[in-house]
């Protein structure tokens, strides 16, 4: 069963949310999941989606090797290979969470928007719930599961209605 509750618990300090959209790439650069999370997030068609998922994951692996302090097995914190972590422009902040196995999630929000990071790994505890515990997936396709989707709305709704969120 997906774990639809994650370790999330309300502070007053957060105000409002501004997310907009969640991508997951796959480690080949192939969108396999988008969604918009909030009411201003803008309306973008499928083709857009899937540049936007493609050419990021080429920007990620360009800043990875063009990395002035490159070394030789250089990891993130958690494990997998540097990268962009993450982009602020005017009126956008994308925010990416890249796992040992090459699958990056990325959300794009509104400046201002806190514990974005925490989110984003909270989003990873469902995609591994929700997802990877399902014998009908198959990895590197597209996610096309239900209970992943209602459980990325379930966590955006209480992020939203808890005046903000941040871990334990």
């Amino acid at each position: 069963p997906c774990k639809l509750q994650t370790g999330l618990t309300p502070t007053r300090a957060n105000i409002a949310m501004g997310f907009l959209h969640l991508f997951i790439i796959n480690k080949s650069g192939g969108l396999i999941y988008n969604r918009p999370l909030g009411p201003k997030a803008p309306q973008i068609g499928t083709n857009e989606f899937l540049r936007m998922g493609s050419t990021f994951h080429s920007l990620h692996a360009i800043a990875a090797e063009a990395c002035p302090l490159r070394l030789p097995g250089n990891k993130n914190e958690y494990g997998a290979d540097d990268g962009i972590e993450e982009i602020q422009a005017g009126g956008l902040i994308l925010k990416c969470f890249q796992t040992r196995t090459g699958v990056k999630f990325v959300i794009t929000a509104e400046p201002g928007t806190p514990d974005i990071s925490y989110v984003l790994k909270e989003i990873y505890v469902l995609y591994a719930e929700c997802t990877l515990k399902d014998p009908f997936v198959e990895l590197e396709m597209p996610i096309r599961s239900p209970l992943f989707t209602s459980a990325v709305d379930s966590l955006v709704e209480r992020v939203d209605k808890g005046s903000g969120y941040r871990p334990r």
